[in-house]
């Protein structure tokens, strides 16, 4: 599987590192294993991890388990077993024995990025069709996808039941495999045992991840979680350190994935709402704004119906303020490296190398430690320049840069992660690429900047605005003399980065097409022209989109196409729409564009009954085929051919009253609705 190109936009040729330290996973042929399976006519068992207590691991976990530990296909566990399924919706998972909260977190988390996780989840395997009992998954693994196969055989007690990861849809077994593979991956189960929430998400798509201590959080964080929301991040928070459940319905020491955000307007004035899930698929904040809190009744029925789910589901919402007192660490793992720079361009340089420390030789610990050991370090240096684009000449550079450590064991957990950081010097003339900088270096130039802390992580990353020049880098542990191997990768929109004193041929740089990157420049602008967007400035923004996606007519949309548009988006009945509503629409509009694109097979610019059909299951609604006719009939032409604006008007309601029955059904088969709930549903949506 080649380098997966959407997770920083496309990637242009160039050469490609070699990662050393790889996991010690055997190497294993899925397609050979698989056809040799299916030619002999039996289910293949991976002997690599087996279906023993050895796969388990050892210790405080086995602990935990039943008095007697099974191991089922899910062909033996229910009469219609399903890997995947697109009815199943994404809060489908809950965290068994282990102690896996982070890694179900972040595997919430990347639920909401349907592309992320059709890459580390392929969606085509099944139990039915060229069914061998063997199953594939990736992972990112320090500047490689790698491939992790596993069989199907999983742990259940007595009773039949899944003893570690689950779907609340009793047949849906994909969140079950692929934490086996992951635990493969890890050494064990038990080695799932502990984690952050980070490690989980770099492993899961490559990107760099920043953590947020909550405790000094910046005035502006209410702006950084609106654009990382609407951008292509995964987002995780973890709790204040413990192991209980509190009064007020929070888990000490828990990872949370954070799944939406929303500013409603009350009767007191404006409220800033976080939307939580806890990974045990139950147990929910119990404070203002939860389930079962008055504050709901502050808001404009439509409001509340729309966002409100009263099910022990483990999915809440809460004020900003109360998520900054009550939760410690915020994660946001970016998949594309401008987020929070709010700088203009199209093009970024990736750069990822290499190095290790070795005791005696590399390992030289931090700059407290004696200083003929700290230069010791591998050093790399780093150029940057402006890009020659507008008015960014008059701007610093824009550089995130990310040191991870690899793992010490096999078993992630036998040998806990070293507390790692880095400095950074400004070099002011040039130096001989062969020779190491020496002590003296060192003695003389004080670094620019010191690691706010030296943290037992998996990942360090730092996103910093440098004058174009020459810089330093040096990568270390906390103390001199503790080894491991690490990578180092650099962003930037023009560098060259390269380690000192190495033998090591040059690295080219990659050139990433962030193709997302435009679309928060463009919101920005449309708000600084208007605040508030009415029906007609709708229209007037909409019409003037090149809509480039679609390679085909322009679409035209009428004002009674965007007042219903707005209509859908108004939930406080204002008959405007706020920047984050705006947000919202956009980042469906591209995604709806893609897909009618794709399924617009002859270029016409309208979808017949099975293209349709396509598109709708694509961006995530199902629908059979009867009630597709009629919304062909309903949305489309005289031709029955639907065109983009009107796919846009189906596609927004659709998923409006999805979400209504959602939170309103109790069963999950139904609801009941008051009549002034049912004419505000019918006739303002």
């Amino acid at each position: 599987m080649p380098l997966w190109p959407s997770l920083y936009g496309h990637w242009k040729p160039g050469r490609e590192n070699s990662t050393r330290g790889s996991s010690q996973l055997p190497k294993q042929d899925y397609e050979a294993l698989k056809e040799r399976c299916l030619t002999d006519g039996r289910l293949f068992e991976d002997n690599s991890f087996p279906a023993t207590l050895r796969s388990i691991g050892r210790g405080p976990l086995l602990r935990k388990l039943p008095a007697r530990v099974y191991w089922r296909r899910p062909p033996e566990l229910h009469s219609n077993p399903q890997f995947y399924s697109a009815k199943a919706k994404r809060l489908g998972l809950c965290q068994g024995l282990v102690g896996d909260c982070w890694f179900l977190a972040a595997l919430q988390a990347l639920t909401l990025h349907q592309d992320i996780l059709s890459h580390v989840v392929p969606l085509n395997q099944s139990f039915t069709e060229k069914y061998a009992g063997i199953f594939r998954f990736w992972f990112w693994h320090f500047g490689k996808w790698i491939p992790v196969v596993v069989d199907d055989r999983l742990p259940v007690n007595e009773a039949g039941q899944l003893i570690f990861v689950s779907s609340t849809y009793k047949n849906v077994f994909w969140g079950a495999l692929l934490e086996k593979a992951y635990a493969k991956l890890s050494g064990s189960y038990e080695d799932l045992q502990r984690g952050q929430v980070s490690e989980a998400f770099v492993d899961f798509t490559g990107g760099v991840t920043m953590t947020i201590n909550l405790v000094e959080a910046p005035c502006n964080l209410w702006d950084i979680l609106t654009q990382a929301i609407y951008s292509r991040t995964l987002i995780g928070c973890q709790t204040h350190s413990g192991e209980r459940v509190l009064e007020n319905g929070l888990v000490d020491g828990h990872a949370y994935t954070l799944t939406g955000i929303r500013k409603v307007t009350s009767e007191h004035g404006p409220e800033y709402l976080v939307k939580l899930r806890n990974p045990w698929g139950k147990v929910e904040w119990k404070g203002d704004w939860s389930d079962s809190s008055s504050s709901w009744d502050l808001l404009s029925p439509k409001e509340r119906i729309l966002l409100l789910r009263k099910e022990n589901d483990g999915e809440f919402w809460m004020t900003l303020r109360d998520f900054k007192t009550h939760f410690t660490l915020l994660v946001i793992c970016k998949l594309s490296p401008g987020l929070l720079s709010q700088e203009e361009g199209q093009t970024w340089l990736y750069t990822m190398l290499e190095g290790r420390w070795e005791k005696g030789t590399t390992a030289g610990g931090q700059m407290r430690s004696p200083r003929d050991m700290f230069w010791k370090n591998p050093q790399f240096l780093l150029s940057v320049w402006r890009p020659q684009e507008g008015k960014r000449l008059h701007m610093p550079c824009s550089v995130l840069l990310s040191l991870l450590q690899k793992p010490r064991h096999r078993h992630r957990n036998r040998k806990p992660h070293l507390a790692i950081g880095f400095y950074l010097f400004r070099m002011s003339k040039s130096h001989d690429s062969q020779r190491k900088l020496p002590p003296e270096f060192f003695r003389d130039h004080a670094p620019l900047n010191w690691p706010e802390m030296f943290v037992t992580e998996k990942e360090v990353s730092r996103e910093l605005w440098l004058e174009p020049g020459t810089y330093l880098i040096v990568p270390c542990t906390s103390k001199a003399g503790q080894e491991s191997e690490f990578v180092l990768r650099v962003f930037s929109r023009n560098h060259v980065f390269y380690e000192i004193g190495s033998s090591s041929s040059v690295v080219f740089s990659k050139e990433i097409v962030d193709q997302n990157e435009g679309q928060g420049e463009f919101v920005t602008k449309v708000f600084e022209k208007y605040p508030e967007i009415n029906a007609i400035q709708l229209q007037k923004i909409l019409n003037h989109v090149p809509w480039s996606g679609l390679r085909s007519q322009k679409p035209l949309f009428s004002l009674k196409a965007c007042q219903g548009i707005l209509a859908l988006l108004d939930l406080n009945a204002s008959g405007t729409v706020s920047i984050q509503e705006f947000r919202h629409l956009w980042k469906q509009l591209m995604l709806y564009q893609e897909v009618f694109h794709k399924q617009d097979t002859n270029r016409s610019g309208s979808l017949n009954w099975t293209q349709l059909q396509a598109a709708m299951r694509e961006a995530g609604v199902l629908l059979s085929g009867n009630i597709c006719q009629l919304m062909l009939i309903r949305y489309g032409g005289p031709d029955l051919q639907m065109d983009f604006v009107s796919f846009v008007h189906l596609m927004l309601r659709a998923k409006n009253m999805e979400d209504v029955f959602q939170n309103l059904t109790q069963d999950g088969k139904g609801i009941y609705l008051r009549k002034p709930e049912w004419l505000l549903m019918s006739l303002y949506s």
